[in-house]
C-alpha cells in the first residue's frame, strides 16, 4: 500500500494532476462518465471513470507545493500510472496573458516526455510553448522572483518531472496563466473554462 494515498477504487494507467482538490471534482464531472472517488485521504481527492472514448482515466489531486506532488506522483507510480499530465496554474513572467496556456518545455532543467508534449501541441496549436521556473512560494516582490528566461512560474511542475524520471512515469505540463504583475489575476469563471478545455485535450490524448 503506498505511503499518502489510499486508493478506494481501482486507478487507472493515465492520470491527470491538479493541485485543487475542487479542481479534480470538477475535471472529474466534465470528462469522466460515473466516476468513483477513488482516494479522499489527506485531503487529496481523486476520482476514477471512464471518457466518453471509453477510456480509463484517474483525476488526481496533488495538493500544494512540489513535496505534496511528487509524494502524490510516487503513489501513483506505485499503484500503477504510466502517464500523467499536469494541469495547473502559474503566474506569467513575460509576455503570456492572463487566460493563456503554457505548454512547458523544460522547468528548472527538468524536462517532460517529448512525445506526450507534442502531443497536447497538437490537440493546443494556441498553447504556447515555453520554460516555467518551479519555486518555494510564489508570493514574494516581484524583485526577488529569480533571474530566469522563463514564461512563468508554479510551485510543481520541476519536481513533478524529476519524480516522473525516477518512477517511470511518462509526463507532460500545461499551465493556465492566473496572475500577472500590473494585470491582477483570472476570473474564477475564466480559469474553470480554460481548464475544461485543457482537460478534454488532455483526455482526447489518452483516448485509444
Amino acid at each position: 500500500m503506498p505511503a499518502r494515498l489510499r486508493p478506494t477504487a481501482a486507478i487507472a494507467s493515465d492520470a491527470i494532476l491538479v493541485g485543487d482538490p475542487g479542481r479534480a471534482l470538477m475535471l472529474a464531472q466534465e470528462l469522466l462518465g460515473q466516476p468513483k472517488m477513488s482516494n479522499h485521504a489527506r485531503g487529496l481527492w481523486g476520482y476514477t471513470g471512464t471518457t466518453p472514448a471509453g477510456h480509463e482515466l484517474t483525476v488526481q489531486a496533488t495538493g500544494m507545493g512540489g513535496p505534496s506532488a511528487s509524494v502524490v506522483l510516487a503513489d501513483l507510480a506505485e499503484l500503477g500510472v504510466r502517464r500523467a499530465i499536469r494541469l495547473g496554474t502559474c503566474a506569467s513572467l513575460g509576455d503570456l496573458e492572463l487566460g493563456d496556456l503554457l505548454l512547458v518545455t523544460e522547468a528548472n532543467a527538468e524536462k517532460p516526455d517529448p512525445g506526450l508534449t507534442a502531443a497536447l501541441r497538437e490537440r493546443l496549436p494556441k498553447s504556447n510553448p515555453g520554460r516555467a521556473v518551479s519555486l518555494d512560494s510564489i508570493y514574494r516582490p516581484e524583485r526577488d522572483l529569480p533571474s530566469v528566461l522563463a514564461e512563468g512560474a508554479d510551485m510543481q511542475t520541476a519536481a513533478l518531472f524529476a519524480t516522473a524520471e525516477r518512477v517511470g512515469v511518462a509526463i507532460a505540463a500545461l499551465l493556465i496563466v492566473v496572475e500577472k504583475s500590473g494585470m491582477g489575476e483570472l476570473r474564477d469563471e475564466d480559469l474553470q473554462e480554460a481548464a475544461k478545455r485543457a482537460g478534454r485535450a488532455a483526455a482526447g490524448l489518452f483516448s485509444p
